[in-house]
């Protein structure tokens, strides 16, 4: 009854440490990816007066035009970057999605970094391509070798995600260049999830877009807008590509949601620093607590970080905080390997803390 392509996809590791919680009263919740702030009040104000105002009917499928060109004058501010050819999507997910089923027939490989969002992995398995991964242990860097072990004469397109999740790293301009020069040289797409772009706190903010014109940027708002469940996101990218995409959108998502569209104009033109700040403090909150304790890198962006597991089991290390009332992720949600752990610091201040405290406790001297 069910399709061989949906039996290819296990049941998310995140759901079931959700599973393995249920029974929890009040548990210390490192395991969420989204911000723990609400939409703002000038952003919610701004869809309130569309939805009174009747505008609550489909879009065009491609999304509102006054969108479409806030987008693009948003990497024209922030990155001095022209977006010729944009899209308005459901979300990056959405983004994604359409990108995959336009791109990749069955037996394309593409090259995925390792650790890697959960969809990247899944999403190339469901459209029959091969992913082919390239390994950033120990230190989540991007490195020639790893690219040219992962490449093939089948390889199509390579993801990248900076920040990134799960690991907090930030792609330097070297690293970008670097993945340019070598989708160039190898004829590649390159994809790139830029979802967490704000949240950088220890860099001046970069895309792979300034490196190379053969690119699909991915982003939207459900992290620094505070808007995960009101599914707006945007793909930039080549014109054939998008087109394809916006036709598929029309049979799958049809568009993304109307006042919502018009909200994500007034949160494009927010100032934001007020949030990074924060989650700047809450970054070194995490990392200070666990460093003396844990082999682990500093999160350079986005609000994850990724310890190694006390001898290199994240599995068992995962159902002990569970057992303990911290709720956290095994690496092998989002990796190859099943060495570390991710901890979400999107939550309160005394939730980290005691997080910390909690976790420190367990990890052997």
């Amino acid at each position: 009854m069910i399709a061989r392509r949906a039996k290819l996809i296990d049941s998310s590791g995140i759901r079931k440490v959700f599973d393995l919680a249920a029974a929890l009263e009040n548990p210390i919740n490192l395991s969420i990816g989204q911000p723990d702030f609400d939409v703002p009040d000038d952003v919610k104000e701004e869809a309130i007066t569309w939805i009174r105002d009747g505008f609550n009917r489909y879009t065009v499928t491609q999304g509102i035009p006054e969108l479409i060109d806030e987008v693009k004058r948003y990497y024209q501010r922030r990155f001095n970057v022209e977006l010729d050819h944009a899209l308005i999507t459901c979300g990056v997910s959405g983004g994604l999605t359409l990108a995959f089923l336009s791109l990749f027939d069955p037996g394309d490989e593409v090259i995925v970094l390792d650790p890697y969002f959960v969809m990247y992995k899944h999403l190339t398995v469901l459209v029959g391509g091969v992913p082919s991964y390239a390994s950033t242990y120990p230190d989540f860097r991007v490195t020639s070798e790893a690219l040219e072990n992962a490449v093939s004469s089948r390889t199509k397109a390579i993801v990248i995600n900076s920040p990134a999740n799960p690991t907090g790293a930030v792609l330097s301009r070297d690293e970008l260049k670097l993945v340019a020069d070598f989708a160039d040289a190898h004829n590649l797409l390159i994809i790139s999830d830029e979802i967490y772009e704000q949240l950088i706190y220890d860099s001046e903010p970069a895309t792979v877009a300034q490196y190379s014109s053969n690119v699909l940027v991915l982003n939207g708002l459900s992290k620094m807008g505070g808007m995960p469940g009101w599914r707006v996101g945007y793909a930039a990218g080549p014109a054939e590509l998008i087109e394809r995409m916006a036709m598929l959108q029309q049979y799958t998502f049809v568009c993304a949601p109307a006042f919502a569209q018009k909200a994500a104009i007034v949160a494009l033109q927010r100032d934001t620093s007020e949030m990074v700040s924060a989650y700047r403090r809450k970054r070194d909150i995490v990392y200070d607590g666990l460093k003396e304790r844990f082999k682990v890198n500093k999160p350079a962006g986005a609000f994850y970080i990724f310890p190694e597991a006390p001898g290199g089991d994240a599995d068992q290390f995962v159902r002990r905080a569970i057992e303990n009332n911290v709720l956290i992720i095994p690496g092998n949600v989002f990796s190859e390997r099943n060495t570390h752990f991710r901890v979400s610091f999107a939550a309160a201040d005394d939730t980290l803390q005691a997080g910390v405290d909690v976790l420190n406790r367990l990890c052997p001297d």
